[in-house]
């Protein structure tokens, strides 16, 4: 099998309502500035207002009886079934030819699923020592501590692009922090918080051991190096910032505050780490709009309320963000996101479907004072059976299991919000009812192509019937080698012919900045929601556009939406095609006329509209065998394709889209 060359590894992946009557135009990308988190908080303050590592003491420790047993007696007892499950079983090894799989034929899962699961083992068996508190589970917890300890490298082979060794091997001399390094080193400050004494009592090399790894792999590299891109603080790299901003801070901050004995280093270490977030920021708009979509909210707007909750509780609420308007949108941006049940707008890499930890949407709701947010934490919260899964980070399944008792007695309901608008990534979202599923919804996005975990996607819409999906992004494969490499548009997920787009003479879209929508306009009222945008630009000179001028309109009155396009070419082509993405059957029900057959649509079966005088239409059958496509559309999608041989050089098409 070929081997990937160096540039195929390096990792370049990392990611506001509308009011009735409002008109937008977005004529240039503004982004927010400035020093938020550090400005305030420089080190002497921070001296001032961080509490000592002695002191601070977010969660019960194991010794801490009183405030374990204080858990629920069914949540105790689960944790404490689930570590039973593990007493006594092997750690699977992690050997050096598995690391390399990667680079020999591009596979990255097969590692990451015994290394993520080796992470689980550990916090769950912490948890049940925690709950229980006899000691009974500690011996495994040694075992896990030191076969963790003696791995080379914390992350994974898809990162190694970031060592100047190059891909391959982990080299032992240049420690690097990855995501995956920073959530091992969290894991191990947790265990080492919760478990300290208990842990002195099997052996006093344990903690040290614990403590010189997390030091020499983690607290070390991130003070001494400004040359990791994901701080943004290395002014030759100049790159935006994406999820892995973020979530390695929440990870670096538990860490240092947790482990760093050292008083100046931890003060420094935690303003360098507001120093990284005020990068990250940086990089989004006022609206709070994620790029990379909501299933890695959880890991970009998500870890940075991670990060604002450990600084909260480390200094007694003096260090408190939650009323700057920026992280109240950036907050707000998975509800607005949301279509229903587990189904959110999906653009770029996102998944359709997204696993909602419900805690943390509830704690974020509550910091900001937002009463839908909370709401909908709770009602996610209840749909996983209340308990965070073993599989989370144990930085988050400690907050969720002692917020239990709240958040079982607060509201509950999805936010079913009727508009929203995100002019910074140029998103809209809308539904025919405010709170209700019933009818359409339609998602469009305008951007450009080369967003944080971007397809070539620009003019891309999708639409859902009664909270099911019809209109559909397809989103993107189990990640390989190719997905973050020169090859990436190769694959079929990511090119502008399998989105809802056209293809003009048979050429896509192109990937690039400069591949974007212009002249974007939006308004929304009670009967009518619209956006307009030229795509024209998105596509290369050899699709001879002029102009591509698209417009939907969504009539709620009439639950119909209305796809018009109005294109100018500067020569000839030889067809040009629509496509149309489902995850219905597909069926021509008439000329003029095919007919999605969602079985879930309560309301009636869904129909697109076309002229069969300009188009012929044609369905292909996609099978699906990825399982990550398969958790969102089960075994097969449907590509439909409406095709117009010999157009003018001008013409407007409409299509129109109804129930």
């Amino acid at each position: 099998m070929r081997k990937l060359s160096r540039r195929e590894f390096v990792v370049f992946s990392g990611a506001l309502l509308g009011s009735p009557l409002r008109s937008v135009s977005h004529a240039q990308d503004v982004r927010t500035a400035g020093n938020l988190l550090s400005g305030g908080f420089p080190p002497e303050r921070l001296a001032s207002v961080l509490m000592s590592r002695e002191n601070w003491n977010p969660f019960p420790t194991s010794a801490d009886r009183e405030g374990w047993n204080a858990l629920p007696g069914d949540v105790r007892k689960s944790l404490i079934a689930h570590g039973e499950e593990l007493r006594g079983s092997s750690w699977q090894p992690l050997p050096a030819v598995l690391f390399l799989e990667y680079g020999r034929n591009g596979n990255r899962s097969h590692y990451e699923r015994v290394r993520d699961g080796r992470r689980a083992q550990l916090a769950s068996l912490v948890l049940a020592e925690c709950a229980q508190g006899e000691g009974r589970y500690l011996d495994d917890i040694l075992n896990g501590i030191w076969a963790t300890c003696e791995e080379t490298f914390w992350g994974v082979p898809a990162h190694l692009g970031m060592q100047k060794a190059g891909p391959g091997l982990p080299d032992a001399s240049e420690p690097i922090v990855d995501l995956f390094a920073a959530e091992t080193s969290s894991l191990l400050s947790w265990t080492d918080y919760l478990l300290g004494p208990a842990l002195d009592s099997v052996s006093p090399l344990v903690r040290p051991r614990i403590r010189l790894e997390i030091d020499r792999r983690i607290l070390s590299p991130c003070m001494n190096r400004v040359d990791f891109w994901w701080m943004g603080l290395d002014p030759k790299q100049g790159r935006d910032l994406n999820n892995w901003t973020p979530w390695i801070a929440s990870n670096w901050l538990a860490t240092s505050l947790l482990v760093e004995a050292n008083v100046d280093r931890r003060i420094a270490a935690v303003h360098k780490a507001l120093l990284t977030l005020d990068r990250f920021l940086a990089s989004y708009h006022p609206d709070g709009g994620c790029d990379e979509g909501p299933g890695y909210w959880f890991r970009a707007g998500g870890s940075l309320f991670d990060c604002l909750e450990l600084l909260y509780s480390a200094s007694r609420g003096a260090i408190d963000f939650y009323q700057a308007p920026l992280v109240r949108e950036i907050g707000r941006y998975i509800y607005r996101a949301h279509i229903s049940d587990r189904y959110f707008i999906n653009f770029a890499d996102a998944p359709a479907k997204v696993h909602i930890a419900g805690d943390l949407v509830f704690r974020y709701g509550t910091r900001i004072g937002d009463k839908l947010m909370e709401a909908f934490g709770a009602w996610a919260a209840e749909q996983n059976g209340w308990l965070p899964e073993s599989g989370e980070s144990i930085g988050r399944q400690l907050p969720a299991l002692f917020n239990l008792s709240k958040i079982k007695s607060a509201p509950r309901r999805q936010p079913f919000v009727k508009d929203a608008w995100f002019p910074g990534i140029q998103v809209l979202a809308a539904r025919r009812q405010e709170g209700s599923i019933t009818g359409l919804y339609l998602a469009a996005q305008g951007g450009h192509n080369a967003e944080s975990h971007n397809h070539n996607d620009v003019g891309n819409f999708i639409v859902y019937a009664d909270g099911r999906p019809a209109v559909v992004d397809v989103g993107v494969e189990t990640y390989t080698a190719k997905t973050f490499s020169s090859e990436r548009y190769k694959i079929w997920t990511m090119q502008s012919a399998y989105h809802n787009l056209p293809t003009i003479g048979g050429v896509m879209q192109s990937a690039g900045r400069a591949f974007a929508a212009s002249d974007v306009s939006y308004r929304a009222d009670e009967r009518v929601v619209e956006l307009s945008l030229e795509i024209a630009h998105a596509y290369p000179k050899d699709a001879n556009l002029d102009s591509w001028r698209r417009q939907l309109s969504f009539d709620r009155t009439r639950n119909q939406i209305e796809l018009r396009d109005n294109y100018v070419l500067t020569k000839s082509v030889p067809r040009i095609t629509e496509t149309l993405m489902s995850a219905c059957p597909v069926t021509q029900s008439a000329a003029g006329e095919l007919t999605l057959d969602g079985s879930s649509f309560p309301s009636g079966k869904v129909r697109i509209i076309y002229d069969p005088s300009v188009f012929s239409a044609s369905i292909e059958e996609i099978r699906i065998e990825d399982s990550r496509l398969k958790s969102s559309w089960g075994d097969r999608l449907y590509r439909i394709l409406l095709t117009a041989e010999k157009p003018g050089m001008r013409d407007s098409w409409t299509l129109r889209i109804v129930q």
